[in-house]
This record gives structure tokens, C-alpha cells and sequence, in this order.
């Protein structure tokens, strides 16, 4: 997960309370989101939902409120719907998510599952844990097994570029600008507006010798 900093001014069109999906509004929460499900992190989603962090069940205010409105693919927003109405708030000044949830990538592309790891005991942190938990991991359908497996398979290649700049950086044969080439890459990636950052900055949390490398990058 990663922290969002939402535009305090609502797109216009939320004051008519026609749609809460009107070209402003997707426009709005694609730039503040860079563009990825606030969820699982997928960058330029094909299937795009407007989604409400709470539930509007009925409520006009909850369902036109600018700040209940968040950037998710359909397939997050089938796995949360009002199911998960208590998750960590990303666009929260208050709430590192990223540190309060751990991601661990996958070691391969055929890895059957991803480790997401609540770092609190906090109820919000449980619940969004498992909720991101059982998007990366679940497999008790079908349809299921198959989006999940392509959806840790996104991962891994993004883990994989990640473990090309590193190895770059280590290698005793990399001259001096390939190893500084190497190292502006991987400070970029470090960057939450990167598809599925938040396992890319996990890998950094959880090395001190990655840490003390780019832990500054880290925003």
C-alpha cells in the first residue's frame, strides 16, 4: 500500500450529485494515485472502479463525498465491497501504510503465494492485511487462481528489474557510470508512485546494507 495526497478541492461535477464517476473525477483520483489501484498497486488498470472507502449503502453524502472516493481496479473492489468497510485510510497524513504492512515479493514467477504481513496489531491493520492477503493469494475458484497467479507473476517482473539494478550495482565488472546508472534506477523505484512499490520497498526495509543504500528515497 502507499500514501496518497488527496487535492483538497472535490472535482466540480461531485456538487451536481449526478454521477460520482464523471470525467473530473476519474481524472482527479487517477493523477492523485498515480494512476494505480489503491489496493493492490496495479499501475493503468484496465477495469477501473470508483470506489468507496466507506460504503455508501444508500447515503447520498458517503456516495458523492470527494474523500470517500478512492482509485481501484474491479477486481479489488468485488474482493472489498462493503465487506471491508474498517481498512487503513492511505490518503491519511496520520497513517504510514506502507510500514504497517509488509509485502514480500515473490522469489520466482511460480511462486503460490506472496507474504503479507500485518506489523500491528491495530484491527484496521488486521483487515486491510487480509484483505491484500487474499487478493495476491486466494485460488477457491478458478477465475481466482488465475488472476491471482498473473497478478504475482506482475510482481515478480517488477522485483526482477529491481534485482537487475542490484546486481548491476554489485558487480565488479560494472564500470563507475553503469554503477551510477544502476543506482538512479533503483532510488526511482523506490519512488510509491511505482507499480507495486510497496513490495519494492520492502525489500529494502527488511536489508539493512538496501536501508542504508536507499532508505532516503523511500517516500
Amino acid at each position: 500500500m502507499f500514501n496518497v495526497i488527496r487535492r483538497p478541492v472535490a472535482p466540480a461535477s461531485l456538487a451536481t450529485r449526478r454521477s460520482y464517476s464523471e470525467p473530473d473525477v476519474v481524472k482527479a483520483l487517477k493523477e492523485d494515485f498515480f494512476d494505480k489501484c489503491y489496493i493492490c498497486e496495479t499501475k493503468d488498470p484496465m477495469s477501473l472502479n470508483v470506489e468507496h472507502f466507506d460504503a455508501h449503502q444508500g447515503s447520498e453524502e458517503k456516495k458523492y463525498e470527494w474523500r470517500n472516493l478512492f482509485y481501484a481496479c474491479a477486481r479489488c473492489n468485488n474482493f472489498k465491497r462493503h465487506h471491508y468497510n474498517d481498512l487503513l485510510d492511505c490518503t491519511s497524513e496520520d497513517t504510514d501504510v506502507l510500514r504497517l504492512i509488509r509485502h514480500a515479493p515473490p522469489i520466482t514467477p511460480w511462486s503460490p503465494n506472496v507474504v503479507i504481513e500485518a506489523k500491528s496489531d491495530d484491527p484496521k491493520t488486521v483487515s486491510t492485511t487480509n484483505l491484500i492477503f487474499r487478493i495476491f493469494n486466494e485460488s477457491d475458484t478458478g477465475n481466482k487462481v488465475v488472476t491471482s497467479t498473473y497478478l504475482r507473476k506482475r510482481v515478480y517482473k517488477r522485483y526482477a528489474k529491481f534485482l537487475e539494478y542490484i546486481n548491476i550495482f554489485i558487480d565488479d565488472d560494472s564500470i563507475r557510470e553503469e554503477k551510477d546508472v544502476a543506482l538512479a534506477h533503483l532510488k526511482n523505484l523506490m519512488d510509491k508512485g511505482q507499480e507495486y512499490s510497496a513490495f519494492l520497498r520492502w525489500a529494502v526495509l527488511d536489508s539493512p546494507e538496501l536501508l542504508e543504500l536507499l532508505g532516503d528515497s523511500i517516500n
